[in-house]
């Protein structure tokens, strides 16, 4: 064992020699000469030991303790003094822990010059890290705690000597112009830092600084290492330190907010993955690290919800708002990785994190194996609140989804016996609702024959479901009749409970006939029920549809139960009614009586007044009570109207109900009723084309004359009805009028800005109905295109997320739909360039440019999803052969463009002496813009001829008349009139040849044909250029001199 710090001078280092190096690289052309290095002297046995244990690090991470083992006891050797051994012989050479320190750091500098790419220098990186860290705890143990009690410090040792000696080296390297060196030294110096558990205080602040100067690197791997060593530095910061830092001192300001900028902001996924992994976690911390849930690279996203979460701890120190988004947001997510990485979270550690408390509680050790346990499933869903994360389009269900799918344990072994029925929370029923849609769901037999052992049959649930409807209409109804001073009851939980239990019944089978007629008597009684909430009743009509059957007489028999239930509610309304008016005609004329016996005209005028005053009150609170039960009966017909499509005029029950209930409320002059009354005339409509014709005048005109939200709805059945009515619109017969008002109503909704909801639902509809094909209109499709680049519509983010999903489906789907994207895009870049020349400078416009480019590929035949009969074709094999794509919309693209630049107000015939002048005014930007998108024009010989021809006409008019002012644009002009001349020429080879004729001659004609089109004019100074492959290749670079 060693036994004191050796006495003995240590011997000078050499200089370093050159040749010993080489043990280090694995190839020549690992390093990079970054520095010259001077003569190291001769070579030593303490050097040819240490590189040979180097040499053998590098190759393999598999011998790493080995070779630290063997570093470690040249250390000893040169740094303690051991006593003699016999039969040793006595070394000639005695070296010293200077040279020790010299020789290693000697191997260091060398790993400077290793480039990232080389394996190397990594594994280098990792030995040092682990020799550095072995030896620091080996001379820990070697001090005495009495070293340690009269320093008060960290006791010197020869490895913190070394670790001294090797960051002084590294730091000033740091800074160094070579982005290899700077790399290396970086990631050493950060490896260091986290391989050892303390540094000396002196160089704890030139790392500090050294490396927040690195954060700020043009390199994002020398970021990612930078950010790697802040990351372990941030941890032995106080919030004292952090408020006692000078903010304008760039180096002494708070290092933990420092990185927490740069997780926001580095444009670097993997500088953002380093910090996230990285940083400790503070309550400080955590609300920046876990809105990484919502960064752009799914790696991010995916390391949050696999790594850090799960080292987290217990979730349920998350706030209840912060466990719902996570789940929303991980689950939801649009990489599956993602979406597998939370829902293993969900079923795994949050589950046993419930399941650990729950051993508590029973007196176990929260380490022993979790078994399913239903008290800790129904504690994870009250953690995650499962009465609102459930409601609709929550994200409970989903997660229950993923979790009964990745616990079989638990599929297994849970039960649903008659105590878990009578004693239902919004916890348990939940559990059993899930189990049941995952069964019914899934298409494997064993898990629907699980579901029907394990789940009650018809008649028990109707029982069930009896029991917790009548608690919730008592509840209710006691919080409708309670006095002011009294507490409600909670009928949240109740309502939830009674919504679930209608879910499950939605999905059972009712071949049970007495089952069936339990369950249907039962659903009839409760849809009368005027106290019955909203949700309740449309889950009440969806699961009656699917007791009554699916054939047309299930459909009738269900339409007329339902009138029945509005006709009972409406009858319950009027009958008290009539009780109330004969009690106070039985008050009145007790009154009167009473009044006749003491006839006075005060008393007479107070009662009088009295009387009106109690009057006005009953009258209101009638009219009051009329609205709010006419607003039932028209929900249960809207929910009815929603489940039903059979004809309008063959079904008695529906005509009665339009006739009666329906067209009354659209005529009422109660707001409420009549938009209610307007949503289900428009779904009466879908089922009648007829009465669709007659009331789209009155949707067009709800839409003109109404508020926000009633357009919204216009817009929606307007939607709805051309969808299923499109002959409304298309049909020949059609007058031309009212197809263009009806256009016109979509048109003024895209340019409602001032209402985001309407502009968002006039886009989505009309995005739909031109997909379809329902809708063709050149105008509105231009609109469109202007509306997905205006900068305003960056705040509406409905619009921007359906325009960028339909522009290129709409394209790219039908060459019908690319032929008029190409017709319209020269009216496009001409609008595009007028508001961009009226924006203020402060507007972020989109560039004319990047819009044309869009255009040109938009209207790219070969972007063509399902490719036409003029470009696919299928063998005998059935086996799909696609030809040489037609390229006829981007001629007529060509053409439409051409036409645009040799019209007046976009290229007016100015002289060379002004010309520059013009391209600074808006015409100047347009025509630019348009000969731009002419050089990326898409030409086959498999065009249509006389579309060839007429296309290169308009580009040998344009080349004549001088309408491109600069090189680009000349040179587009000339690539596309050769590549029109070529594919002219080979379209007349293909004739002639056909006709047979000689393709001599034709190829021949073809290249005079060529040379005459490509003279140069000498005039201006340039060189003749008649070689075709020549100019070729000068208008593809783009860069030389005008042609």
């Amino acid at each position: 064992m060693p036994g004191r710090t050796s006495a003995r001078p240590s011997s000078p280092s050499g200089p370093p020699h050159k040749t010993s190096s080489q043990k280090l690289s694995s190839r020549k052309t690992t390093t990079v000469s970054a520095v010259d290095i001077p003569d190291e002297g001769p070579s030593t046995s303490l050097r040819m030991r240490i590189c040979e244990v180097f040499g053998d690090a590098q190759k393999s991470t598999a011998g790493h303790r080995k070779s630290a083992t063997s570093l470690r006891k040249i250390q000893e050797e040169c740094c303690y003094v051991f006593p003699p051994v016999r039969g040793q012989k006595k070394q000639e050479d005695e070296f010293g822990e200077d040279d020790f320190n010299v020789e290693v750091a000697r191997c260091v500098i060398r790993l400077m010059g290793v480039k990232k790419s080389e394996g190397v220098g990594d594994r280098l990186v990792k030995f040092l890290g682990l020799f550095l860290r072995r030896a620091t705890d080996k001379d820990a143990a070697l001090a005495t705690d009495t070293e340690a009690e009269e320093t008060q410090t960290l006791p010197e040792t020869p490895s913190t000597r070394l670790t001294s000696h090797i960051l002084s080296i590294l730091l000033p390297l740091l800074g160094s112009k070579e982005k290899v060196v700077r790399y290396r030294a970086t990631q050493l110096v950060a490896h260091i830092i986290n391989s050892l558990d303390s540094v000396d205080d002196e160089y704890y602040r030139l790392i500090r600084m050294g490396l927040l100067k690195r954060v700020r690197d043009k390199e994002p791997m020398i970021r990612v290492q930078a950010v790697l060593g802040l990351g372990r530095l941030a941890g032995n910061e106080t919030e004292e330190d952090q408020d006692n830092d000078d903010s304008d001192n760039e180096e002494a300001s708070g290092l933990l907010r420092k990185l927490l900028e740069v997780l926001q902001d580095d444009p670097s996924a993997d500088v953002r993955r380093s910090l996230l992994l990285n940083l400790p976690l503070t309550p400080t911390t955590l609300p920046f690290l876990l809105e990484r849930a919502r960064d752009t690279d799914p790696a991010i996203r995916r390391a949050l919800y696999s790594r850090l979460l799960p080292a987290l701890g217990d979730f349920r120190h998350l706030s209840l708002s912060m466990r719902e988004k996570l789940l929303r947001w991980g689950l939801r997510d649009r990489d599956e990785n993602v979406r597998k990485a939370t829902g293993r979270l969900f079923r795994e550690r949050w589950i046993d994190d419930c399941a650990g408390s729950s051993k508590v509680t029973n007196g176990m050790s929260p380490e022993q194996g979790a078994s399913p346990s239903m008290d800790s499933l129904l504690e994870l869903l009250e953690r995650i609140d499962v009465v609102n994360s459930a409601a609709g389009n929550g994200v409970a269900t989903e997660a229950m989804k993923d979790f009964w799918s990745g616990r079989p344990d638990y599929r297994d072994g849970i039960s649903f016996d008659d105590t878990f029925w009578d004693r239902l929370t919004p916890e348990s029923v939940f559990v059993a609702r899930s189990f049941n849609d995952f069964c019914k769901d899934g298409e494997v037999s064993r898990l629907e024959s699980m579901a029907e052992d394990k789940m009650p049959e018809v008649t028990r649930l109707a029982v069930f479901l009896q029991q917790y409807t009548n608690d919730l209409i008592n509840c209710i109804r006691y919080n409708n009749a309670m006095s002011e001073g009294e507490e409600e009851e909670n009928s949240a939980e109740r309502e939830f409970i009674v919504e679930q239990l209608l879910h499950i019944a939605k999905l059972l089978d009712y071949t049970d006939e007495i089952g069936r007629r339990r369950m249907f008597s039962l659903l009839r009684e409760t849809l009368a029920i005027e106290e019955l909430p909203e949700e309740i009743t449309r889950l009440v009509v969806e699961v009656l549809r699917g007791v009554c059957g699916s054939e047309a007489a299930g459909e009738r028999e269900f339409c007329g139960i339902v009138l029945e239930a509005i006709a009972e509610v409406h009858d319950n309304v009027a009958s008290e009614e009539l009780m109330a008016d004969n009690e106070d005609e039985s008050f009145h004329s007790a009154h009167s009586e009473l009044s006749h016996s003491t006839p006075t005209k005060a008393k007479s005028g107070g009662s009088s007044n009295g009387e009106h005053g109690d009057n006005s009150e009953i009258d209101e609170a009638k009219a009051i009570r009329e609205i709010v039960i006419n607003m039932k009966c028209l929900h249960i017909a809207q929910c009815m109207l929603q489940n039903v499509e059979g004809d309008l005029q063959q079904n008695i029950h529906l005509a009665t109900m339009l006739n009666n209930l329906v067209v009354p409320a659209v005529r009422s002059h109660e707001a409420p009723i009549r938009e209610r009354g307007l949503l289900c005339l428009g779904l009466c409509c879908l089922l009648d084309q007829a009465l669709a014709d007659e009331n789209l005048s009155l949707f067009l005109h709800c839409f003109t004359k109404g508020h926000d939200s009633l357009q919204v709805s216009a817009l929606h059945i307007l939607c709805d009805i051309l969808t299923t009515h499109p002959q409304l619109v298309k049909a020949e017969t059609i007058d031309p009028a009212f197809r263009k008002s009806v256009y016109k109503i979509f048109s003024k909704g895209l340019k409602a800005a001032h209402a985001p909801e309407v502009q968002s639902s006039a886009t989505t509809a009309l995005c739909k109905l031109m997909l379809t094909s329902v809708v063709r209109d050149e105008d509105l499709l231009k609109q469109l295109v202007i509306l997905f680049f205006d900068p305003a519509t960056k705040e509406n983010a409905a619009v921007t997320q359906a325009l960028s999903y339909f522009l290129p489906v709409f394209c790219h789907s039908k060459r019908e739909n690319m032929e008029m994207m190409a017709m319209a895009a020269a009216g496009i870049v001409h609008t595009q360039v007028s508001l961009a020349d009226e924006m203020d400078e402060e507007d972020e416009a989109v560039g004319a440019s990047a819009v044309g480019n869009m255009l040109v590929d938009w209207t790219d035949a070969r972007n063509l999803v399902v490719q036409d009969a003029a470009a696919a074709s299928w063998n005998e094999a059935r086996e799909k052969e696609v030809k040489t794509v037609n390229g006829d919309v981007h001629l007529s693209l060509a053409d439409s463009l051409l036409e645009r630049a040799l019209t007046q107000g976009c290229s007016s015939k100015l002289p060379r002496s002004v010309a520059s002048e013009d391209t600074h005014n808006g015409a100047g930007e347009e025509r630019k813009v348009l000969l731009t998108m002419i050089g990326k024009i898409y030409v086959t010989p498999n065009s249509t001829r006389e579309k060839l021809r007429a296309v290169n006409d308009l580009v040998v008019e344009a080349i004549d008349e001088k309408v491109a002012t600069d090189a680009t644009t000349r040179n587009a002009l000339n690539k596309l009139n050769l590549a029109l001349t070529r594919v002219l020429g080979e379209a007349d080879t293909v004739q002639l040849s056909l006709e047979g004729h000689g393709a001599d001659q034709t190829l021949a004609g073809n290249t005079n044909e060529v040379e005459a089109a490509l003279e140069v004019d000498a005039t201006e100074g340039k060189a003749v250029t008649q070689g075709q492959d020549t100019l070729l290749e000068e208008l593809l670079d783009g860069e030389g001199d005008d042609v």
